[in-house]
């Protein structure tokens, strides 16, 4: 570190103004906060950077007992007004028994170059100054900050103690001023700023003047293109910075609760024409269809074991137009187009659509191809159409081709998959149409087609 990264200062409790307010004096500014409530069934940081200033004064103590009784008096609202200023922070803590004590925690001021290169960092990034006024501090802010070689945020050993009471180490009067503080630096970032040596308002006017300067030399066509410059924008964080991260950085926020539907699709009617090429009708229909797809994936995620299930198949070109029409219920005619797309005719389509839904890839399978089961295969089905109706009740059953056997007298239908699963169908104006979801049984699957099913010896 450079010996201009720090400066140390004492001050005197004189050099405030009677009202307790902001104020350059001998000790430079101040800003005195009116003691806070107590602070029962919250905790004393939510900000990561309140949570950091927490880590170092835990990881500095060397008696955590001392420390648990601090947070006790701070919880208790033992705390009196707290004064801020450059490289201290002040304040009369009281015990159970309503003794006073004069609490002092010191903190090293950053000296004039070391602001001067995070002056400098900031004007750089524009995302930085929003924040700070904004009242954050995000952690790339303090990452920059670090690579220009300014540690904004105190690390172990950094806060220093001194108390009335006589304790060398923090003792609980320490420890709760710097728990109040923690609760100080969750509403305002600024305050650990002016411990380090500059107030809000000397801040801002000098990140003005930068900025001013910076877009004067933009405008004459000035721009940095050195190596170093180069390098600073794509800088990463050093592995070591981001392990020790770990202890600081709060836990993520629960997930947002999944919506109940998919968002609205856009509209692309506009005023101006389309570009040549471009369909927007049929975009929208797309958009649309993504955005369902999104829906159910997100859906599917959360579900338990979602990690160990297959990865689902991917669709032909010809499957994956089926899949869109059930899915998107699309207008007739773009229906028509999807039916075209495919090879197919709209009743075909329709019927497509019908499997797709009772059973996906599987069923749009089994309506559209059939096969020829191997001896085995074939002899464990005509065992199963032996066995599952009671003695009696089975309907007479007719083989249609070696996969799918047709009932006498009805216009419906069982067929047998490469799976051992068995698909009720049903005759409609000429055409063999799904009528429902698989099932491992034969007599169950064949309730499933619906209609009047005679009864008879196969």
């Amino acid at each position: 570190m450079s010996d201009d990264a720090y400066e140390y200062h004492d001050y005197d409790a004189s050099d405030r103004d009677d009202d307790g307010a902001s104020r350059e004096g001998r000790g430079g500014p101040e800003r005195t906060f009116a003691a806070l409530p107590p602070a029962r069934g919250r905790g004393f940081a939510t900000s990561w950077w309140g949570l950091a200033w927490l880590k170092a004064l835990e990881d500095t103590a060397l008696d955590g007992e001392q420390l648990k009784k601090g947070r006790r008096l701070a919880r208790e609202g033992r705390v009196g007004a707290v004064s801020v200023r450059p490289g201290r922070i002040t304040a009369v803590v009281r015990d159970r028994d309503g003794t006073a004590h004069r609490g002092d925690v010191l903190l090293q001021r950053l000296g004039p170059g070391a602001w001067d290169r995070f002056l400098d960092m900031a004007v750089d990034r524009a995302g930085h100054i929003a924040a700070l006024l904004d009242r954050e501090m995000p952690p790339h802010l303090v990452e920059d900050a670090a690579g220009a070689g300014v540690d904004l945020l105190p690390g172990i050993g950094d806060l220093e103690p001194e108390c009335t009471c006589g304790a060398w180490d923090h003792c609980p009067h320490s420890g709760a001023l710097c728990y109040q503080v923690a609760r100080l630096l969750d509403e305002d970032p600024f305050v650990l700023l002016l411990l380090r040596g500059r107030d809000e308002r000397r801040l801002l006017d000098e990140l003005q003047v930068r900025s001013t300067a910076c877009a004067a030399r933009d405008a004459d066509g000035w721009a940095p293109e050195t190596a170093r410059d180069a390098g600073r924008e794509v800088r990463g964080v050093p592995a070591g910075e981001a392990f020790a991260a770990d202890g600081i950085l709060p836990p993520l926020p629960a997930p947002p609760p999944v919506p109940a539907e998919p968002g609205p699709g856009p509209s692309l009617d506009t005023e101006a024409g389309p570009v040549p090429g471009i369909d927007p009708p049929a975009l929208e229909v797309l958009a649309a269809d993504s955005a369902v797809r999104a829906h159910r994936m997100l859906l599917d995620a959360l579900v338990p074991g979602h990690g160990g299930q297959p990865l689902p198949v991917e669709l032909t070109p010809r499957q994956d137009a089926v899949r869109l029409a059930a899915d998107a219920r699309p207008e007739p005619w773009i229906a028509s187009r999807l039916a075209a797309g495919s090879g197919r005719q709209r009743a075909e389509l329709a019927a497509a659509v019908d499997a797709w839904r009772y059973g996906g890839v599987a069923a749009l399978t089994v309506l559209e191809e059939e096969w020829e089961p191997d001896a085995d295969a074939l002899a464990r089905a005509r065992a199963q159409l032996a066995s599952a109706w009671e003695t009696g009740e089975r309907p007479t059953l007719r083989a249609g081709g070696r996969s799918r056997w047709t009932v006498v007298g009805a216009d419906v239908q069982l067929r047998f998959d490469r799976d051992g699963r068995w698909w009720p169908y049903r005759k409609e104006r000429g055409r063999w149409v799904p009528a429902g979801p698989s099932d491992d049984d034969p007599a169950s699957a064949l309730a499933g087609a619906g209609g009047a099913v005679p009864d008879g010896m196969g």
